[in-house]
């Protein structure tokens, strides 16, 4: 599931319900949205929320000690629950066909061209055709301008991408975060893929968007198994 930015105490730029502490809104407004979202959601542990740097460093919940970045995170233990935080990157959630393995991805830009979403498959340990795939809010294809650089890395690790860019103006370009995403998780074999039309850059009463607003908060999405 993913948040939206409603139902929390933070003020301003952050109203209401952000979740990130790392983007300057008040510590004690966004430990109360915390504690809301684990009420509302009746999580009996912390949500161990990782530091998100755009890689493709994956970590087990069931048995790794956070101890660096990670954007990604795989558990089989329930009551773990994988979180990923986000305001215009696209979040990708993950489930075993059986109920077995969960895990979140954090795919911006960099985190697709690094690999994230292969990792993070990966790591669920699970054959990749018996895994579901969930796109949340990100910015949508038509918001989403991107220079030369940008489209020249994402074409160069995977060559269909050029089917996610449409030129905008000289040396710009609309991406499509959805279709990118789509592509790779087909290219190893994840083909059960739900979710995506969302814009977080239009959608301003439901989503925070970094990109339309510059100094704003976070949204979360979560999965995790319940026993």
């Amino acid at each position: 599931m993913s948040t939206t930015r409603s139902g929390g105490v933070s003020v301003g730029v952050y109203a209401s319900l952000n979740l990130g502490l790392h983007v300057g809104d008040a510590a004690e407004s966004v430990a109360e949205n915390r504690r809301r979202l684990r009420a509302q959601l009746n999580l009996h542990q912390e949500v161990r929320w990782l530091r998100q740097v755009h890689s493709s460093q994956v970590v087990n919940l069931s048995g790794d000690v956070i101890t660096g970045p990670a954007d990604g995170a795989v558990t089989r233990s329930p009551g773990e629950v994988c979180a990923i935080m986000t305001a215009d990157c696209l979040p990708v959630l993950f489930c075993e066909r059986t109920g077995r393995t969960v895990a979140a991805a954090h795919a911006g830009w960099r985190g697709l061209a690094a690999g994230v979403l292969e990792a993070t498959v990966a790591a669920m340990q699970t054959p990749a055709g018996d895994i579901l795939a969930w796109l949340g809010p990100a910015i949508g294809a038509q918001a989403y301008e991107v220079g030369d650089e940008v489209r020249t890395a994402l074409v160069r690790a995977q060559a269909d991408a050029e089917q996610a860019f449409e030129p905008a103006r000289p040396g710009k370009w609309m991406c499509d975060l959805y279709l990118i995403a789509s592509q790779r998780l087909r290219r190893v074999g994840v083909h059960r893929i739900y979710g995506g039309g969302f814009c977080t850059y239009t959608d301003r009463e439901r989503f925070f968007s970094y990109r339309r607003d510059g100094e704003c908060g976070r949204m979360a999405t979560l999965i995790w198994l319940v026993s």
